[in-house]
């Protein structure tokens, strides 16, 4: 009998990646019992076109960094290799046509973004295609999707999962560096040394 392998995926920009996310990494590591979480790095965000992006390269770089201490976790170049828009629906695809159906996958995303689920591209697919894991602020409930998808549409499975470190942002970092503010303890110290070494997210005085 062929063991079901069952992998999470980690997608997000990581503009800069953050303990936030490691720590949500974990928690759906150890409590979906998962094999291994795979970051997916975004290629282009098409919902990120309201701000400048660091290159696919420094992300991925981050986010290698990030994650070489735990034997659990892989960063993939998947999207970042992808030429054109990033859609969450045809990484999935990809993924399910190369690890088959033997393979379970579920999606780890942050519990505010499960209502734009329903505005991605594909979204009538992705309930056949993967479980998706909420990760939530305690005490936080995300609403369900049922009452919110289109007549005929099946919602995608939904697992709520409470995170205690998600105060924690990639934006709120970008503003702490471009302010000179400290940001020891958000990310990792080596991500960190990247940030500064590279002139990420800092004004252009400061260069």
């Amino acid at each position: 009998m062929i063991k079901t392998l069952r992998l999470g995926i980690m997608g997000g920009t990581f503009d800069p990646v953050h303990y936030g996310h490691l720590v949500t990494a974990e928690e759906a590591l150890v409590q979906f019992d998962l094999d291994r979480v795979v970051f997916m790095p975004t290629g282009r965000p098409v919902r990120k076109t309201h701000r400048s992006v660091s290159s696919a390269e420094d992300r991925y770089l981050m986010t290698v960094i990030a994650t070489a201490s735990n034997p659990d976790f892989e960063v993939s170049r998947l999207e970042i290799d992808r030429p054109g828009d990033t859609y969450t629906v045809d990484t999935l695809r990809q993924l399910r046509d190369s690890y088959g159906p033997s393979t379970e996958l579920f999606f780890i995303t942050g519990a505010d973004a499960i209502r734009e689920i329903l505005t991605w591209k594909g979204a009538e697919e992705l309930a056949g295609l993967t479980t998706f894991i909420a990760a939530t602020r305690p005490g936080y409930e995300a609403d369900p999707l049922t009452d919110a998808m289109p007549p005929g549409v099946t919602a995608p499975r939904v697992e709520p999962m409470a995170v205690p470190a998600l105060a924690i942002s990639s934006s709120g970092i970008r503003a702490r560096v471009a302010d000179r503010r400290p940001v020891r303890y958000l990310l990792p110290e080596a991500v960190s040394a990247y940030i500064v070494k590279n002139g990420l997210y800092a004004r252009d005085g400061d260069r």
